[in-house]
């Protein structure tokens, strides 16, 4: 995938195949269908933090290759928005969490201004935040009418029983085994937004790797109680 000037690299986990779709099975088909199409009316999607927006971005990046680009607006807020100059050379251009510049005047015209290159050539929006179109603080009337011909979904929250799914699926991705209980385990002994949850998956990788440990409960318990580190 084609960079911008700033560093923006793809996490290797953000991928379609260890997205866990449940509850949000006909917003992951779209985003498949986008990618494979090439075209359409783009996709709004909103929820709360750390539900699963910046993965479904990547991964539509990821799938699209060069012809997409994924831009973390909160990261580049502070470069402005000479940032977004060029981006309708991409098929498809993934916006994320596009609320943390609504309400910048010099944003704003900059979106719009992208909003309207990529629709003279048949490309693709796709935004997230984490509220809808109509609450997301856009005070440009042109550019909230733009961006409310999205597809708008709404992103929802896994349950206990799919985060443990979740886990286990992107334990899989990894090459690792998670037993369901031990992923129970994590968590009741964790914060459960899945960020949080994938993160501590990541260090646990770390530990079972240099310990060369399967991930038991007795072992999770003992890197949770900083009695094995993860550093190899």
């Amino acid at each position: 995938m084609s960079q911008l000037a700033l560093p923006l690299k793809l996490q290797d986990h953000a991928v379609f195949e260890s997205f866990l779709p449940t509850g949000n099975e006909t917003l992951v088909a779209f985003l498949e269908g986008l990618v494979e199409q090439e075209k359409g009316p783009g996709a709004w999607i909103w929820g709360a933090a750390a539900t699963g927006k910046t993965h479904l971005l990547q991964a539509v990046c990821e799938r699209a290759g060069d012809r997409a680009q994924f831009v973390p607006l909160d990261a580049l807020k502070d470069a402005g928005p000479d940032i977004l100059t060029g981006l309708e050379n991409r098929q498809i251009v993934c916006l994320d969490n596009l609320d943390s510049v609504a309400g910048d005047p010099a944003w704003e015209l900059s979106l719009f201004a992208l909003a309207n290159q990529l629709t003279d050539v048949d490309g693709v929006l796709v935004c997230a935040a984490r509220s809808s179109p109509r609450e997301s603080g856009i005070l440009l009337a042109d550019l909230a009418s733009r961006l409310a011909r999205l597809t708008t979904f709404h992103l929802k929250a896994l349950d206990q029983g799919a985060r443990i799914a979740a886990l286990t699926l992107r334990a899989r991705h990894r090459g690792l085994e998670l037993p369901e209980d031990t992923a129970g385990y994590l968590l009741n002994r964790s914060r459960r937004d899945m960020a949080s949850l994938y993160s501590l998956l990541d260090r646990l990788d770390g530990a079972a790797l240099k310990a060369k440990r399967r991930l038991t409960i007795p072992f999770v318990r003992d890197v949770l109680e900083g009695n094995v580190t993860d550093r190899v």
